[in-house]
């Protein structure tokens, strides 16, 4: 348990990092900019890179949402659920921390969003909070049916993290203008931390869908699952 705890840590203070410091670092980089499609490669990097190298340890979820479904699917036990979120959260933290600590480094830094989600005004398109509600939900719990779907019996071992990063990879080409894309309450929280006001006062949005959206993704693969 301690070493799945770790590499849990470890995994999501990479996606952290790797993601939204794409998007704080990289994204509007002068004339060099990775831009959106950069930033969604980032995410999905993040996870297919850890998924290999530590997700024989733990199962490679780096996400409350995702631990969550595999515990609604029968995949996970539902005594580890909350030590996984736990650690999630705070590896979250640290990866934001740091991100802080060295994009603060620059001349004339400014905070900015951060690469928090939001909706309303903090929406990069400017979409409504219904808006962001039905497609962290709908995203999410697609991110499941692909993570269950991939990891079962029925394909090939091995493949697994190719199809769970571009899946992630996917999520965020499609979302990023919508909400900045959270499917992950750990990644909110840790931004939302630093940027604090009005990212804090929307963070609850970024726990209740994409907990909606695993919880459902576990469900339908379940119904799939047992239908055979």
């Amino acid at each position: 348990m301690q070493k799945s705890l770790v590499a849990e840590f470890l995994g999501t203070f990479w996606l952290v990092f790797g993601g939204c410091g794409s998007a704080v670092l990289a994204a509007a980089y002068p004339e060099l900019g990775i831009g959106f499609v950069g930033v969604a490669f980032a995410f999905g990097l993040t996870v297919l890179t850890m998924a290999y190298a530590v997700g024989g340890i733990s199962g490679g979820h780096f996400n409350p949402a995702v631990s969550l479904g595999l515990t609604v699917a029968g995949r996970f036990p539902a005594g580890r659920l909350v030590p996984y979120i736990v650690v999630q959260v705070v590896g979250a933290i640290a990866a934001a921390a740091l991100l802080y600590l060295i994009a603060s480094g620059k001349a004339g830094f400014e905070l900015g969003g951060f690469a928090a989600n939001g909706y309303g005004d903090h929406s990069p398109g400017g979409y409504s909070l219904l808006s962001a509600l039905l497609i962290e939900v709908l995203l999410t719990m697609f991110f499941l049916i692909i993570i269950l779907g991939s990891t079962s019996s029925r394909v090939p071992a091995g493949f697994a993290p190719l199809a769970i990063g571009l899946g992630l990879t996917l999520i965020h080409l499609v979302s990023i203008p919508v909400t900045n894309t959270s499917v992950n309450p750990a990644r909110s929280t840790g931004q939302a931390l630093f940027v604090g006001g009005w990212a804090l006062q929307q963070l609850w949005l970024f726990w209740i869908a994409p907990l909606a959206g695993g919880a459902l993704g576990g469900l339908v693969w379940k119904f799939l699952d047992d239908a055979d």
